[in-house]
Order: structure tokens, then C-alpha cells, then sequence
């Protein structure tokens, strides 16, 4: 089996929230280079205090991590999947890998990229395939192009799952972190009267309104180029962030002034490692959970505000 192999330079810092992030793009773990303690560690673990010149001299500030694709899956996808998510968490890196490169983007999703059926109602269909819809099931078509979603993700199938119980004829959603525009357009292919979309990559926004396009609703849909909502105005029934449980709890702070009396934020993109942490955080800003979803090592919340908050 052939592997590529994806490398991100982050701050020494920001090392667990990287982490954290890689970890959605494999099911079978990442390697970790962090050498901050190294002294302490080899000598609590070793019990020595000679260590090589070519560890010690390692940059301490900061700590690279290796993610290993194996060719059954879609290193393309996952390197844009980075990219993007520590973008939205504000962490400052560098990505490399080796065996992808732009001109074999497209070629990778038609191999690895087919059609999804999620939930009881919708079906993720690509651009390049054809589905025979027995089952007369909502068809949402996607050309990913260089932004992450195409629903494949536990992360994205739990949103849109969770999106197939809240959304009803008429209402209005608002995606924050869009990527692709999956979400967005899902939801106005379910019933949703509108939908806006906001994301803080420029080539994500772009690649939303080509799919918004693709599906017919470009009327009924908006991309914005933004930091969560900081450029959104009114207030939604639906609201949906899919990003990293950092991101979700700084946007727990305020998220209420997005939302309409009753209105329901979905949240994903939560490792299980942080469910905690995120369940906290809404307790604080006076949500309750009206669903818990989880998928591999996922987990996707609805909350919604408590009525005396």
C-alpha cells in the first residue's frame, strides 16, 4: 500500500488544538514532533542527560505533525481539510506533502468521492456521477474543487443529519465556517427559504457559490468572506458551526445575537476528547442540549438557549 504523507509546522503552543484537528482527517492516529521538553523527558524516561547534537538542535518553538494517507483515501482532501481548519482556529503554519499537487486534484476526487446517502432524506452526489433515485430522496450535487465537504466526514454527515430534523419549510440558516457550502445549500435543498454561508477562506466562498450554482439556488443563498459571522446581519432559526471545538466555544460567546428566540445552533467538528469541554462552555453561555449525535471518535451537538437565559 502507498502512503502520503502530509507534514504542519505549528507554534509550539497551539500543538494539542493541531493535534486535534489532524486527527479528523485519519482514523488511526498521527506522529507528533515536539521537542520543548526534551532534557526533562529524557532524562524522567531515559534516565540519561546525553542526547544527541542533531536533537538538540531541534526547534523547541515549535512542533510538526506528520499525517500518514493511506491510498485508499484522499490525501487532496485532507491536506485542504488543514489548511482550512487552522486557518479557522487562527493558528499560523506551514503544510507540505509529498505526492499531491494541484493537478491531481480532480482526478483524486473522482477516485475516492462517490455518491453518500445521509440520514433519511438526502443524497451527496458528485458532479462527475450519475445516481438512480429510486427512493425520491433530496440530490445535493458537489464539485469540492480546493475547499473541504463533500459530507463524507462524520463531521459533516452528523450536521446534515442534524439539519434533516431542524430545518423546516421556510426557515432561514446560517453556516458558519462554510467550506464547500454543503450545509448551506443542503439546508435550502430540504426547505430552508434561505441560506447564508460565511467562511474566512476566499477559496472556500468561491467554491460555495459555484456548488450553490451547480444545485440551482443561487437566489436563495449568500457567501460571505468573514471571521465566524462578524459580517452576518439578522437572526436565524437554524444556525450551524462545523469547525474545531476551540472555535465553538469562542463562539459561544455571543452566538445568541445570530440566533432567533427558540432557534437551534448546531455545532461539529468536536473530538471526543473535547466533548467536555464544549458541553461546559455551552452550560455557561445558557444553552441545553436538545441532541447529542456521534460518529467514529466525532461528536455534533444541537443546542438550543435556555428560556430563562
Amino acid at each position: 500500500m502507498e502512503w502520503t504523507e502530509i507534514k504542519v509546522t505549528v507554534p509550539q503552543e497551539y500543538t494539542d488544538t493541531a493535534a486535534a484537528i489532524a486527527n479528523m482527517t485519519v482514523p488511526y492516529g498521527i506522529y507528533i514532533e515536539d521537542y520543548s521538553d526534551l532534557e526533562e523527558e529524557a532524562e524522567e524516561i531515559a534516565h540519561i542527560n546525553l542526547i544527541d547534537e542533531e536533537l538538540i538542535a531541534k526547534d523547541r518553538t515549535v512542533s510538526v505533525i506528520h499525517i500518514y494517507i493511506s491510498e485508499c483515501d484522499n490525501a487532496a482532501e485532507a491536506l485542504e481539510f488543514l489548511k482550512e481548519r487552522l486557518t479557522a482556529a487562527g493558528i499560523e503554519y506551514k503544510a507540505g506533502s509529498d505526492g499531491v499537487n494541484d493537478s491531481d486534484w480532480n482526478e483524486n476526487w473522482k477516485k475516492y468521492f462517490h455518491s453518500t446517502e445521509i440520514g433519511k432524506r438526502l443524497t451527496i452526489v458528485p458532479s462527475w456521477e450519475e445516481y438512480d433515485n429510486r427512493e425520491n430522496r433530496v440530490l445535493l450535487h458537489i464539485d469540492p474543487g480546493a475547499a473541504f465537504g463533500t459530507g463524507t466526514h462524520a463531521t459533516t454527515s452528523l450536521c446534515l443529519e442534524l439539519l434533516q430534523d431542524y430545518i423546516k419549510d421556510g426557515s432561514k440558516m446560517l453556516d458558519i465556517g462554510c467550506g464547500s457550502g454543503i450545509l448551506a445549500i443542503a439546508s435550502v435543498l430540504l426547505g430552508a427559504d434561505s441560506a447564508v454561508g460565511v467562511d474566512i477562506d476566499a477559496q472556500s466562498v468561491k467554491t460555495a457559490r459555484e456548488n450553490a450554482e451547480l444545485n440551482g439556488v443561487s437566489d436563495r443563498t449568500e457567501f460571505i468572506v468573514g471571521d465566524l459571522a462578524e459580517k452576518v446581519n439578522g437572526r436565524f432559526p437554524v444556525v450551524c458551526a462545523n469547525i474545531v471545538a476551540d472555535v465553538v466555544i469562542r463562539l459561544l460567546d455571543g452566538a445568541e445575537k445570530y440566533m432567533t428566540d427558540g432557534g437551534v445552533l448546531i455545532v461539529s467538528g468536536i473530538i471526543d476528547i473535547r466533548e467536555n469541554d464544549v458541553l461546559e462552555a455551552a452550560k455557561k453561555h445558557g444553552y441545553e442540549i436538545s441532541q447529542k449525535r456521534y460518529r467514529d471518535n466525532w461528536c455534533a451537538f444541537a443546542l438550543r438557549r435556555k428560556t430563562d437565559a
